[in-house]
């Protein structure tokens, strides 16, 4: 019965993780929704949770839902800000929205110790540096 539904396939969007240092000179790092189609995305939510271990210690955090009612074609929307602390584990952004009445769904993890200073990036979208999901 799964093998008969059809998914589609997301395209042009995406979530990065982008770093901006705040007005007292300290880090903020935030989370993103990109819609680079030229469709708004409609009644989009975005679950995300952190998971894996440290020190042989399972760890993980609180699930987050976040609903954004519309993300405009070709912009971006802010999702969450995240810490430092948690950039250890897996990071999961789940996300879900509708485009003329069709459901899609992906998940976006970033693996462990990815979210970096090495692994900055330019993000033109957001005009900043960051780490753009592949």
């Amino acid at each position: 019965m799964k093998n008969d539904i059809k998914k589609p396939e997301v395209k042009d969007v995406t979530v990065a993780i982008a770093k901006k240092s705040s007005e007292k000179g300290q880090e903020e790092w935030s989370v993103h929704l990109i819609n680079n189609n030229d469709v708004s995305l409609e009644n989009t939510l975005v679950a995300s949770k952190g998971y894996g271990e440290q020190n042989g210690e399972t760890q993980n955090t609180s699930i987050l839902r976040h609903f954004l009612e519309t993300v405009g074609a070709k912009t971006t929307a802010q999702i969450e800000l995240i810490q430092p602390e948690v950039f250890h584990l897996n990071n999961e952004y789940w996300v879900s929205y509708y485009i003329d009445g069709q459901l899609y769904d992906k998940r976006f993890t970033f693996v462990p110790d990815s979210i970096s200073e090495d692994n900055l990036t330019y993000i033109k979208e957001l005009r900043t540096k960051g780490i753009l999901h592949s």
